[in-house]
């Protein structure tokens, strides 16, 4: 009787190690079919095969990114999670407002979150992963004004008014555009933040404004479609943020002369590790604010960049 109960035991610590070793992690991005999303996702598997076999655990990524941006939806995927029983969730917020009470429940719960490329600050989230947007939004400008000498005239172009990143660039824009007299700043544009929206927009505006001569894009939303900038390159100065694969040809025929891209790899990478060491390693992070830099792309350095997304899009 005793090795059968000595047995049985052993087997149900067995099974209950072997289920402790599996690790369930939801990530939510804000829309399907965009690279740098893509580039997350891809960063987040590379993390989890890596750390698994590191630490001889499993890795699930349970991807659950709606089709377009929709905080409703990321929020209701939040809670379907939560009641899926997952260990831990990547989340790039659309909007904070709507998505802070979902990351506060799954956090009550047990379930710590990770945001990143859109936080939620007022929320209880481990850690948020990104860059000092506020500083992003300053370097456009800066850069944008070496290229024009400190004398023109120059607008942007942002997109989801909600998100508090994207409002943090626009605020950045703004404040550093009041340090150079030489500048007058039309305005800082929103729409829709899809491609043919940005790029409507942007046509929109310099039939108002013939007299531009220099846009700063918070987004690469317009570069992400064919022949979207229609003056002749060099004419306006453009700088760019992010450096997915569309906008390196704006780069390359010199429509575009300076993209700043994030660590979108990076993103998903890191996520996945923060929620490892948290839920494995029982180690929290150093601060809840990690900020990466961003990565100056031009003609001198478009090619050798280019080749980072045979690792961040892997076909």
């Amino acid at each position: 009787m005793i090795p059968r109960l000595f047995c049985a035991a052993l087997l149900f610590l067995t099974g209950s190690l072997r289920a402790a070793e599996t690790y369930t992690l939801g990530m939510i991005a804000k829309s399907q079919g965009n690279q740098f999303f893509e580039a997350a996702h891809s960063g987040a598997n590379a993390a989890a095969r890596e750390l698994g076999a590191k630490y001889g655990i499993t890795i699930k990524i349970d991807w659950r990114t709606p089709n377009e941006e929709d905080a409703q939806k990321q929020a209701e995927s939040v809670e379907q999670l939560v009641l899926n029983g997952v260990d831990g969730i990547i989340l790039s917020c659309s909007d904070a407002n709507k998505l802070t009470d979902a990351i506060n429940k799954a956090v009550r719960q047990g379930i710590p979150v990770v945001t990143f490329s859109g936080d939620a600050p007022a929320s209880q989230r481990l850690v948020s992963l990104g860059i000092d947007d506020f500083k992003c939004g300053e370097r456009t400008f800066e850069e944008l004004a070496a290229l024009l000498h400190g004398h023109g005239v120059v607008a942007a172009i942002d997109g989801n008014p909600n998100a508090v990143n994207l409002q943090q660039r626009a605020a950045g824009f703004r404040a550093a555009a009041k340090k150079y007299l030489g500048i007058r700043l039309v305005d800082v544009f929103y729409h829709k933040e899809t491609p043919l929206d940005a790029v409507a927009r942007i046509e929109q505006v310099m039939q108002a404004n013939p007299d531009i001569t220099g846009w700063g894009f918070l987004g690469g939303w317009p570069l992400f479609t064919d022949h979207a900038l229609k003056w002749s390159p060099g004419t306006v100065q453009c700088v760019s943020v992010d450096a997915l694969l569309p906008e390196l040809d704006y780069v390359r025929s010199g429509h575009v002369q300076m993209l700043l891209s994030q660590d979108v790899y990076g993103y998903g990478y890191k996520s996945v590790e923060r929620l490892v060491e948290k839920l494995h390693l029982k180690r929290n992070p150093p601060s809840v604010v990690e900020d990466s830099a961003l990565t100056a792309v031009t003609k001198a350095n478009v090619e050798s960049f280019a080749r980072n997304w045979a690792t961040w899009l892997p076909r």
